[in-house]
């Protein structure tokens, strides 16, 4: 198992560039599927969630590769249209997958997906959505069966505004007879940057970013090169942990208008951010001011976000007050934070969180992705030295975490 060992009290400082986007990054190599051709992708991290991804694709029949920087997908063998049992429970975005294979292959199988224990992400909606379009669905000993004789365009409102479920409409209708409108679409700019994918293979989509998508169906896609946005929650993250620490440091590949509602939150805690074109610096104040937080669809505030933040504010002035509304288990990291003498108590959905003038490090165990990325950031403002264990489940989102962190000046160490 491994573990973070991080020493805490070093103030961060420095310039480092952002990574791709992992949550822009699969739904896109899904969609590498719906074109039977070759797709290369720049600017994919390489992490674990990537890794599992590929390792899927090639199980089906493709070939996926990562040379020189970039990945490499060739969709042309492609004939298997089940996605192994095994590799679903580890990944909770797999069930994207799904909306890809049955757009080319008008047949799927998979099981319910795994990934994070954050609480309930059923997949009903999904379900609900691909009926929608004509696709005929059953269950059978745990497994998922779709199969159609025709993708045929639909309306189709949801009832959330769900990016796993707007992503799959999209992917599962771009080859299908006739226009899809999904109402109530989510509005995240990972979906802006599948949407500018799909038009660059060929396809006909337009409306990301809004609340309405159109989809017109089109016959065939064909070979395409893309560049992947960056990562906005990496971002967020290393600005946190700059917070914590009063440091000063200077991103590069940032897309600042995703991340507005990240930056205008810092600025109410009293640091100072400055933006030029794709840059942006952070300089942190001495101590931190207490804020209130409501996690929303985008553009409000992004529930991956949540958890950094409250670590941050453990040592903020004041009493600061976080509102989960997209996820019912997403507070489980703050029980690791009352163990480094942070002042927190929970009542539903809402967490209240009293600025203490320091916490201590300890040992502790990481239980979701951005839960792990929340004690890291905890541990780099911490007195003495932090072990932080089942760290798997950061290495899933967060590429060379440790590595650049070090280049910000941190004492951070992964040991295997």
């Amino acid at each position: 198992m491994a573990q973070y060992i991080i020493e805490g009290g070093k103030r961060l400082e420095g310039e480092i560039s952002s990574s791709g986007s992992k949550n822009a990054s699969l739904p896109i190599i899904a969609a590498s599927i719906l074109n039977g051709k070759t797709t290369n992708l720049y600017n994919v991290p390489n992490i674990q969630d990537i890794k599992i991804t590929l390792e899927i694709l090639r199980l089906l029949g493709c070939k996926a590769y990562r040379k020189n920087g970039k990945i490499i997908i060739d969709s042309g063998n492609m004939q298997k249209t089940e996605i192994p049992k095994e590799l679903m429970h580890k990944l909770r975005s797999s069930v994207i997958l799904a909306g890809a294979i049955i757009g080319r292959f008008k047949h799927a199988v998979f099981s319910y997906p795994g990934g994070c224990d954050i609480g309930a992400r059923p997949i009903d909606l999904h379900i609900k959505a691909l009926k929608k379009l004509g696709i005929n669905i059953e269950e059978e000993a745990g497994y998922i069966i779709c199969s159609a004789d025709k993708i045929r365009g639909a309306e189709i409102q949801l009832d959330f505004p769900s990016v796993g479920v707007t992503e799959n409409i999209m992917l599962a209708s771009v080859l299908a007879e006739g226009e899809t409108i999904i109402s109530n679409a989510a509005m995240e700019p990972e979906i802006v940057d599948l949407q500018k994918f799909l038009n660059r293979m060929g396809a006909k989509v337009s409306g990301a970013g809004e609340n309405v998508i159109r989809i017109q169906g089109v016959k065939e896609l064909r070979n395409v090169s893309y560049n992947v946005m960056p990562d906005r929650i990496e971002i967020g993250t290393f600005l946190c942990m700059t917070a914590i620490t009063g440091g000063n440091i200077i991103i590069d590949n940032v897309n600042i208008e995703d991340i507005k509602s990240i930056t205008s939150k810092l600025e109410e805690t009293g640091a100072k951010i400055k933006s030029e074109k794709s840059r942006i610096e952070i300089d942190a104040p001495k101590k931190l001011k207490a804020v209130e937080i409501k996690t929303l669809p985008y553009p409000g505030f992004p529930t991956d976000m949540q958890s950094v933040f409250g670590a941050m504010l453990t040592l903020a002035k004041g009493t600061s007050v976080i509102v989960e509304n997209i996820f019912d288990n997403r507070f489980k990291y703050l029980n690791e934070l009352k163990k480094m003498a942070a002042k927190i108590s929970v009542e539903g959905k809402v967490a209240i969180i009293k600025g203490t003038k320091k916490i201590h490090g300890i040992e502790m165990e990481a239980t979701d992705l951005r839960g792990g990325a929340a004690l890291c950031t905890a541990a780099l403002a911490a007195r003495g030295q932090s072990k932080i264990n089942n760290i798997e489940h950061i290495l899933r989102g967060y590429e060379k975490l440790d590595q650049k962190l070090r280049n910000l000046n941190a004492q951070i160490n992964l040991v295997q």
